[in-house]
């Protein structure tokens, strides 16, 4: 049994604590896209964790946690987070395929060049070197974790890439050349602190199935963030959908069965592009001041998030990209405060109304079409039975259900573990 647990939106949807949760009745927990640019909020009996690169099953003993080689692996942000981990006493088993490819400083250092000479044109990068990492691996200039042990011309690799991005450095962004001996020093440090990590990820992916062990596949951001059919250029450098678990883990796609995609009872944004439903102001404050668990702030980039209501139409286009078979809608308990709640169910485009999801262009025309519902004014923080959920709140529910048309499955009422109902059905609306 496979279940891939992503995001239906532009990321921050709170799938730390949902693949917390699934991660628990896991027996093998796979991180298998994305880098250190964005992160997983987890708060446990151990304290509370940005996991940037650990998959979120490090926190269960009996759990084999592996990062795959669809990952952008930084492995100094890796050996930070272990050290965090180890600190609160927390038993882990990890893995780390030898595929998967190695992000390095310089390409931290050119994507915040970049978005340096961009200026008004930048698309606010976190800054992570993840679109100057890609470009390298598709540019076959990129180095593997096992080339770091076996590779006899690792140094004549590490002279090609730098002779490439130095000239970028030196003759396009006017800044000091990397040296070769830092990078020959980072790929030595870097080969002493996976030697114990690296896997034959295959062979383990083959046992793992063979053996029937219950595996869950972690995502990263969200799916109006992909490459392909995110809102491009604001998009992130790999492709954030659940049909690409398949070649970032490398399982069979016909075996992940289960496709839970996470949104917010509100929409969320970190970065430039358009944001229909994107609210401003005092409104705005306010929502982001009571929105998670410590505020709508980014947990890689500390940054305020762009906050706004619901949006309908690209939660509908984020879960049908995502082939989602369940919806996971979180945070639920931050709208208590609200009177009446309005959701996007329709965008006012060139004088008539769609609930179409458009490219770039036509998102950045669309105004957003409300329908207002009837806020619950009361406490649901920590409810685990549906049933004792107001009514107001079961109505709103039951329509982003029926708007998105996947089932509402899991509802958080609060960033602890415990605040989650599952739910077979919401009942008739």
């Amino acid at each position: 049994m496979i279940t891939a647990i992503v995001g239906a939106n532009w990321g921050d949807e709170g799938k730390g604590k949902i693949t917390d949760t699934f991660a628990a009745k896991s027996d093998l927990v796979i991180r298998f896209q994305g880098g250190s640019n964005a992160g997983h909020t987890i708060l446990n009996q151990h304290g509370r964790f940005a996991l940037h690169q650990l998959p979120s099953g490090i926190f269960y003993p009996k759990v084999l946690n592996l990062i795959a080689n669809g990952c952008a692996l930084n492995v100094d942000y890796l050996i930070k987070e272990i050290a965090e981990v180890k600190k609160q006493n927390v038993d882990f088993s990890l893995y780390v395929s030898e595929k998967v490819q190695i992000l390095l400083p310089i390409h931290v250092l050119l994507d915040t060049y970049q978005e340096e000479y961009l200026k008004e044109e930048k698309f606010g990068s976190t800054k992570s070197g993840i679109g100057p990492f890609f470009a390298d691996k598709y540019a076959k200039a990129g180095i593997q974790l096992w080339q770091l042990y076996e590779d006899p011309q690792l140094k004549q690799k590490a002279v090609h890439l730098l002779k490439k991005i130095n000239t970028l450095f030196v003759h396009l962004y006017h800044k000091p050349a990397y040296p070769l001996e830092m990078l020959l020093e980072d790929l030595e440090r870097y080969k002493k602190a996976m030697a114990f990590y690296r896997v034959n990820s295959d062979a383990l992916l083959r046992d793992a199935i063979k053996e029937h062990k219950k595996i869950l596949l972690e995502g990263q951001l969200g799916a109006l963030k992909d490459s392909d059919h995110g809102i491009y250029p604001y998009v992130t450098s790999s492709s954030t959908l659940a049909g690409y678990a398949s070649v970032g883990a490398g399982v069979p796609p016909y075996l992940i069965q289960n496709i839970i995609a996470v949104t917010k009872a509100y929409s969320s944004a970190v970065g430039e592009g358009p944001f229909v439903s994107e609210i401003f102001g005092e409104e705005a404050e306010e929502l982001r001041k009571r929105g998670g668990d410590r505020g709508e702030y980014g947990a890689t980039t500390g940054r305020p998030r762009r906050v706004g209501w619901f949006d309908a139409v690209a939660t509908r286009q984020g879960a049908f990209l995502q082939g989602a078979t369940a919806l996971a809608v979180t945070c639920l308990d931050v709208l208590s405060y609200l009177k009446e709640i309005p959701m996007c169910t329709g965008y006012q485009l060139d004088g008539q109304v769609t609930d179409e999801f458009g490219v770039t262009s036509a998102l950045y025309k669309a105004k957003p079409v409300w329908q207002v519902f009837e806020g619950w004014q009361s406490d649901i923080k920590g409810i685990t039975d549906y049933q004792k959920l107001p009514p107001q709140a079961k109505t709103y529910l039951k329509a982003i259900e029926a708007f998105c048309k996947v089932p509402v499955r899991y509802i958080s009422t609060g960033p602890r573990r415990e605040d989650l109902i599952e739910v077979d059905s919401l009942g008739e609306i």
